[in-house]
């Protein structure tokens, strides 16, 4: 059997999907998490009491990896993995290939740039504690693409004729 006779099988596509909506997403928001928790350990040398704010900083961006898992599993799920593993043609394989493609690609995007509005909010943090609503609130923002993505991937998912 070829590589490509492996992944024109159509359930292979579907698991392939599943892979990237988990791998990108989860990949930008381990990024994204240790680029804010770099940028907090300096404030949280000067002073300790700000510890609360900065974790939900640094956890903003650790919810896209979230969503891509909570897809990958919706995809694994629905094509029988966890139980009789249907037999896909390669049209439904790619159908869940391309319902995976907006949660992979904008989860890792908006994972590393809500990173970057987190660091910034850092900053406000750091000179202005009583500014963590205002710093999350930019941050959150950014969110709001990935929960988009999120939902056109599901919705695509859900209601796959298999």
């Amino acid at each position: 059997m070829t590589l490509f006779d492996l992944l024109s099988n159509g359930t292979s596509l579907a698991i392939l999907g599943a892979a990237l909506a988990a791998l990108f997403p989860c990949m930008g928001s381990a990024k994204g998490v240790g680029m804010v928790g770099e940028a907090s350990t300096g404030m949280l040398t000067d002073d300790p009491s700000k510890f609360g704010g900065a974790l939900l900083m640094q956890a903003l961006p650790g919810t896209q990896g979230i969503y891509g898992l909570v897809t990958a599993f919706l995809v694994l799920f629905k094509i029988g993995l966890f139980g009789e593993l249907l037999e896909l043609t390669t049209a439904q394989g790619l159908f869940f290939l391309f319902a995976c493609l907006p949660i992979a690609a904008v989860g890792y995007f908006s994972a590393v740039k809500q990173a970057r509005v987190a660091v910034a909010g850092i900053s406000l943090i750091t000179k202005r504690p009583g500014e963590v609503a205002k710093a999350m609130t930019s941050a959150a923002l950014v969110e709001t693409y990935a929960i988009f993505a999120l939902l056109i991937s599901l919705l695509a998912i859900l209601f796959a004729a298999v």
